[in-house]
Parts: structure tokens; C-alpha cells; sequence
């Protein structure tokens, strides 16, 4: 099965989701965060660490405008 460039893009957006959200999570537990801060954490983080991503060429400071 052949990838599209659009749906390998989609996979590497997703699995860098999954590891924010790993790291995360594991901040939380060594932090001793309340749950409800480590889920707000995570989902301030993760699109600003996308966003300054130079390699990301669908948005962010890599984007072709």
C-alpha cells in the first residue's frame, strides 16, 4: 500500500502527538501534577512546540504561504 504525502504528513502529525503527550504525561507523574493541570499542560504545549517546528511544512515556521 502506497502512502499519499497528505496521509504520511497526517502519521507523523499524529505520532508527535502521541509523544507530547507521553512526555507529558510523564512530567505529570514525576511532577506530582493534578491530572486536570497535566491535560491543560499538554494541550497548550503540543500545538506551540508544532507551530515552531521548522521542519513542519504545512504550518509553522516551515510552511510554504
Amino acid at each position: 500500500m502506497k502512502l499519499s504525502i497528505k496521509h504520511k504528513a497526517a502519521i507523523k502529525s499524529y505520532a508527535r502527538a502521541v509523544v507530547a503527550s507521553g512526555i507529558t504525561v510523564l512530567l505529570a507523574i514525576a511532577g506530582d501534577m493534578r491530572p486536570e493541570y497535566a491535560i491543560l499542560l499538554g494541550s497548550v504545549l503540543a500545538p506551540i512546540i508544532k507551530a515552531i517546528d521548522p521542519t513542519e511544512t504545512q504550518y509553522g515556521l516551515g510552511s510554504k504561504k
